[in-house]
């Protein structure tokens, strides 16, 4: 899709009063040296940078896919590419684009190259909003190289991209910018002509609350800057203090470092706060960690940490729970995660405790760093391979499942831990269940040992 009439004039108020534009766009990179972050694909001889150097022949860069979380640079690259090669660039949004638009540019590709020799370079939006029907549509212009795709993508791609057009493009994955990546766009921004030109400046508490709310996204940070620096310089403010930044975006400033103490102080409560069951603190605890700016999946992990150490058997579902919010806050990210990781967080707070498989794994780990292993029983050896028989490995195995009730009555431990209980289980929730079943087992097999205990 060419550049209308009105684009055209967008696009040329903007080169003249670029202050027409959002700080986003105003800062955006205009080479890859202004890149920040994603240092990773900008290694020399990289795709990216085989592309915008304008490396060709038939190690010539293929088309790609940018894959990261909003706000890491995906659009961004793409613009540097378009700003750096003769190639023609074509931009198109999955949101408003379908097969139509698609084809056109592609047929218009192929104009260019036959007539002109001019490569064309389309970057194409939130290609996971395309139906399979519409990504089918670009399989042959990037099989036979009529255009240069660079498409870009919140979401799994393995979920949300065609096999065919994902074999034959180059999956990069963008990382989420670290906080000296922000500080130093930021830094930028405020000095720049093409930002704030020295108009405010940013004090280390403003700075360091920016940052927690912009979450390694660089457009929110660059949008919640110039609303802060806009209300600053509408009261004559020569700085944006927090108060100031606070009052424009909406959030407190919670006193928070993410590298400090208080980093693993809130955790620690978070995580005790369940094993207490007080769900209402837990949800204090965790409201505290997202509002700072805490990395969701930080918080999603140490909850699976939580369901095995402190839930265990007591409710089995604890950690298909924990496990299924850690994988949705993986894909869907702030603001709707807080929802997925209140829902966890309740339903651990809530769940009946027990800490017995924590003990089981100690006890057992202790005995075998402490010596008491010994080999393996003959008869659980594996006996697939050639001369195993002549070794006597399996020989006399029981298989259980021929055994009525399906448990053989043979010997599993090695001697040296024949008679070793590990595992305890308590009369709590579903783990009373599991504590006769242990116990009739155990009878079974005539292992009526000591339980051992973690030293």
């Amino acid at each position: 899709m060419e550049p209308d009439l009105f684009t055209a004039a967008a696009e040329d108020r903007q080169e003249k009063d670029p202050s027409s534009s959002p700080l986003a766009v105003r800062m955006r990179p205009r080479v890859l040296d202004e890149v920040v972050g994603q240092q990773h694909l900008l290694k020399p001889g990289s795709p990216l940078r085989r592309l915008v150097e304008g490396s060709g022949g038939p190690a010539g860069a293929s088309s790609v896919i940018l894959w990261g979380p909003p706000g890491t640079g995906k659009t961004t690259l793409a613009y540097v590419v378009s700003k750096a090669t003769n190639k023609r660039f074509v931009e198109l949004s999955a949101i408003t684009a379908g097969v139509k638009e698609v084809r056109a540019v592609i047929e218009s590709a192929r104009r260019a190259t036959g007539g002109f020799g001019k490569e064309t370079v389309l970057f194409l939006d939130e290609i996971h909003r395309f139906s399979k029907a519409q990504q089918d549509s670009l399989l042959p212009a990037v099989e036979n190289r009529w255009v240069t795709l660079i498409a870009a993508t919140t979401e799994n791609p393995y979920f949300s991209i065609i096999s065919p057009l994902l074999s034959r493009s180059l999956l990069l994955t963008l990382e989420s910018l670290t906080d000296d990546d922000l500080r130093g766009l930021l830094r930028r921004a405020l000095t720049d002509e093409r930002g704030l030109g020295g108009a405010v400046t940013l004090p280390e508490d403003a700075e360091a609350h920016l940052l927690r709310i912009a979450g390694g996204d660089a457009r929110r940070a660059l949008t919640a800057l110039e609303a802060a620096a806009g209300a600053a310089i509408a009261t004559g403010e020569a700085e944006i203090t927090l108060e100031t930044l606070e009052a424009t975006v909406d959030r407190a400033a919670v006193k928070y470092d993410r590298d400090g103490d208080q980093h693993y102080d809130v955790a620690s409560a978070l995580i005790k706060s369940i094993r207490g069951s007080d769900v209402d603190a837990a949800l204090h605890y965790l409201a505290r960690m997202i509002e700072a700016g805490e990395d969701p999946r930080f918080i999603a992990r140490r909850l699976m940490i939580s369901a095995s150490e402190d839930i265990g058997l007591a409710d089995p579902t604890a950690l298909p729970t924990a496990v299924a919010a850690a994988q949705a806050v993986a894909m869907i990210g702030f603001p709707e995660a807080a929802l997925t990781l209140s829902h966890a967080t309740i339903a651990l707070a809530l769940a009946p405790k027990s800490n017995a498989a924590t003990l089981a794994i100690s006890a057992a780990q202790d005995d075998v760093r402490r010596g008491l292993a010994g080999p393996v029983p003959a008869h659980l050896r594996d006996g697939h391979y050639k001369g195993a028989a002549k070794l006597g490995h399996a020989q006399g195995y029981v298989y259980p499942h021929d055994v009525q009730g399906g448990i053989a009555a043979q010997q599993y431990a090695p001697d040296a831990v024949r008679d070793r209980q590990y595992y305890t289980p308590t009369r709590y929730g579903a783990e009373a269940r599991y504590a006769d079943v242990v116990e009739r087992v155990r009878e079974r097999l005539g292992r009526s040992g000591e339980s051992a205990e973690p030293s």
